[in-house]
């Protein structure tokens, strides 16, 4: 016999209870309703934040069973967190997300090839450098052969840079002109393959304005990809070999160029900060080369929900003579990516990534601007498939460009090697 609504969790080991609490904090106004990418597609109170929460708690009080409809419910979400702006009760969504993906992961609910895949991939590739490394060389092979068109989730990479745009940052890159402190850069684990020119270009400009900037040996996949997946042991495993290789360093600040890494790692190690906000809390050397274009911006989730920064990348982008930053509908919505959310749900991420295209070809830009990979690589197939003429860069490389492109800088040709 199921338990009575609103009856609590009979122990802490049945189903969900342990996010119990957390789901009581949301009232159901609704608020968060226009801002849910699934509910604003599919119209369904199960897909909404609402809806899911509704779920977990039913689940905590014994009403329903945590079986496969509820799995794929919470696969469904792409964890994009914009209810979490949104909510005016506070409710830690992305948290409870995580928590009830982690729980069912240990049930065996979540099943299938998809799942298999997903969690063979993030265990046996993903933390592991070497090989990463490998399988993005597998593919750029197949890119050079045309055989990638075979292979649908293959059509979603980027380019893959050439081995000698993938090397790996130096230990130490030294500040030019007058330092003015000390950083520690987070290189990531899919940067470094996919889009190796964006770190370098990320440490170049860091150093352009003064900063000495420091790799810490040691470091590694954050562990936000299996956090999201439900993988929470694989994910504090990670986490912890990156608390050790960070602390020995002292430096000012972890600097990171990825959203998703950041919003995974601001409340785990200290001092935290993605490379758009440094640079503009800490006042941007401006830039007197000019680039004649016309950019959008468009917000990662996890930048701006997930560390509520919003304002930073932009000025930033203001900063750069010759450049126009034009408005485009929604920017904050999410683009469709989410981590591996594309490759486990790509009818709805491509569902999602159409309304985002939509509204960008309506802009028409030179420049799509946005600071994560998955959504560089998600915007990048979109650009592909609906034709625009838009390059998609993450906001340093516009920065360096400027940088690069002003004849009296007397750093320009170390910056261009």
């Amino acid at each position: 016999m199921s338990a009575p609504e609103g009856s609590r969790p009979a122990n802490d080991e049945a189903p969900f209870a342990s996010l119990y609490e957390g789901t009581l904090d949301c009232v159901h106004c609704g608020l968060c309703l226009p801002d849910c990418p699934t509910y604003r597609i599919s119209g369904r109170e199960t897909s909404s934040p609402r809806g899911r929460i509704y779920l977990m708690r039913a689940v905590g009080e014994g009403r329903i069973p945590m079986d496969e409809v509820v799995a794929e419910e919470m696969s469904l979400c792409l964890g994009c967190r914009a209810c979490e702006s949104a909510c005016p009760s506070g409710v830690e969504y992305g948290h409870l997300l995580e928590e009830a993906r982690a729980e069912i992961v240990r049930a065996g609910a979540r099943t299938g090839l998809t799942a298999s895949l997903e969690r063979f991939g993030l265990r046996a590739i993903v933390p592991h450098r070497l090989r990463l490394r490998l399988l993005v060389s597998l593919a750029g092979l197949a890119q050079r052969l045309g055989l990638d068109r075979l292979i649908p989730p293959a059509r979603l990479l980027p380019r893959v840079p050439p081995r000698s745009e993938r090397r790996r940052l130096p230990a130490r890159i030294a500040a030019q002109g007058e330092k003015r402190g000390r950083v520690a850069f987070f290189e990531g684990c899919v940067m470094p393959e996919l889009f190796g020119p964006i770190n370098h270009a990320t440490a170049r400009v860091l150093a352009r304005n003064g900063f000495e900037v420091v790799v810490p040996s040691g470091q590694g996949c954050c562990g936000a990809l299996h956090a999201h997946a439900g993988d929470a042991e694989l994910a504090e495993s990670l986490h912890a070999r990156n608390e050790t290789a960070f602390s020995a360093w002292g430096a000012g600040a972890v600097v990171l160029n990825s959203a998703g890494c950041g919003a995974h790692l601001r409340t785990r190690l200290d001092g935290v900060r993605d490379v758009c906000e440094l640079l503009a809390e800490e006042g941007l050397r401006r830039p007197s080369g000019r680039l004649e274009l016309r950019v959008c911006y468009d917000d990662p989730c996890h930048l701006l929900h997930g560390q509520g920064v919003k304002d930073a990348p932009r000025e930033l982008l203001r900063s750069i003579p010759g450049v126009e930053l034009v408005d485009h509908d929604d920017p904050g919505a999410c683009c469709g990516a989410a981590g591996t959310y594309n490759l486990v749900q790509p009818a709805m991420s491509r569902a999602v990534l159409e309304r985002k295209m939509e509204s960008l070809r309506a802009a028409d830009p030179d420049v799509i601007a946005t600071g994560n990979p998955g959504c560089l690589m998600q915007l990048q197939a979109g650009v592909r498939e609906w034709g625009l003429r838009a390059e998609v860069l993450h906001p340093v490389e516009l920065l360096e460009r400027a940088y690069r492109s002003d004849p009296r800088d007397p750093t320009r040709t170390a910056q261009s090697s």
